[in-house]
């Protein structure tokens, strides 16, 4: 009786969350809402600037117009569930939506890290030489490059969400943390899932490793290129086109870094502390970097917020 218990395969995933936590859960789905509703609408305005205004239909607008489309669809794959978990006493999800959720989380997380180099080589080229700027970053160029953006994360997260299906799920279903995370996942398969994690591994060198080196040296190029230009206005002219970028990139890989750098702790009442901590840097890093994106480029530039003051007054010239 106790093997054919253990053949059983699993067709839905509990969600364990905060569920320890009952106190915190509503504190956390008010402020997890209020931070949704700006990423929607701080994306949403940068989308819709660059594609009505015209002095914004350049490479570096086009791919910031893509990255504030991938936010919004990196965090609709996930808060709204992580939402409904904390207001439903039993977190349960579909095995079938659950497998769709950790395809969309992934493959946004992993062309999100593509298009950050993309950006950066966009910036290279504009500074380093910006007279072939025209002729290198054309639209016959910077467009692939985008596509060619969310095609590798798609394709990264299809390989590594069916190697995770392939694994037989058939004892706990319960997955410690507030979404469907691959690595969560993976601990609940009852098999070898040797295979899965070096397979992940190379793929964090293909779409984290890769992209950091390719935006340091590219940044090492820039800040080359600026100290070497005579004015002082012209250098802070030509790294206030870079500067956003360059705080996008920090906040992104800083979280990371944050997230997976620290220590563990050995102690088990610091373990359960540590474990709330980690899943709540986990949700917040999923929220705090598309809401700050749009915060930071409207702050940081004065194309954009030309654009939005243009974009607002038009609006209640209207009405």
């Amino acid at each position: 009786m106790e093997n054919a218990n253990q053949t059983v395969s699993v067709t839905e995933f509990i969600l364990l969350g905060l569920s320890a936590h009952p106190k915190l859960e509503k504190t956390f789905f008010v402020l997890i809402l209020l931070m949704y509703l700006v990423i929607l609408l701080g994306n949403g305005v940068l989308i819709l600037v660059t594609a009505l205004d015209s002095r914004l239909h350049t490479p570096m607008y086009f791919f910031l117009g893509n990255l504030s489309f991938l936010d919004i669809c990196y965090t609709t794959s996930s808060v709204p569930l992580i939402l409904d978990s904390f207001l439903t006493p039993r977190k349960t999800v579909s095995f079938s939506a659950c497998v769709m959720q950790m395809f969309l989380s992934f493959a946004m997380g992993a062309t999100e890290c593509v298009l950050l180099g993309m950006m950066a080589f966009d910036r290279y080229v504009a500074i380093c030489n910006p007279l072939r700027y025209p002729v290198v970053m054309s639209k016959a160029a910077y467009v692939p490059m985008a596509a060619g953006s969310w095609a590798a994360g798609s394709a990264a997260s299809m390989v590594q969400t069916s190697l995770a299906m392939r694994l037989p799920f058939c004892g706990n279903n319960i997955i410690n943390h507030f979404t469907c995370e691959i690595l969560a996942v993976l601990k609940l398969a009852c098999a070898d899932i040797s295979i899965n994690v070096i397979s992940m591994g190379v793929t964090n060198v293909i779409f984290l490793g890769v992209p950091v080196l390719f935006i340091f040296v590219s940044y090492i190029f820039i800040l080359a290129t600026i100290l070497r230009i005579p004015s002082a206005e012209g250098r802070k002219k030509a790294f206030s086109t870079c500067s956003a970028h360059f705080a996008v990139v920090v906040v992104f890989y800083g979280t990371i870094l944050f997230m997976y750098g620290k220590p563990k702790s050995k102690d088990p009442l610091g373990a359960d502390k540590q474990d709330v901590s980690d899943k709540l840097t986990s949700l917040f890093y999923g929220v705090v970097t598309p809401m700050l994106n749009p915060i930071i480029y409207s702050l940081r530039n004065k194309d954009v917020k030309a654009a939005v003051r243009d974009l607002v007054s038009q609006k209640c010239f209207t009405q």
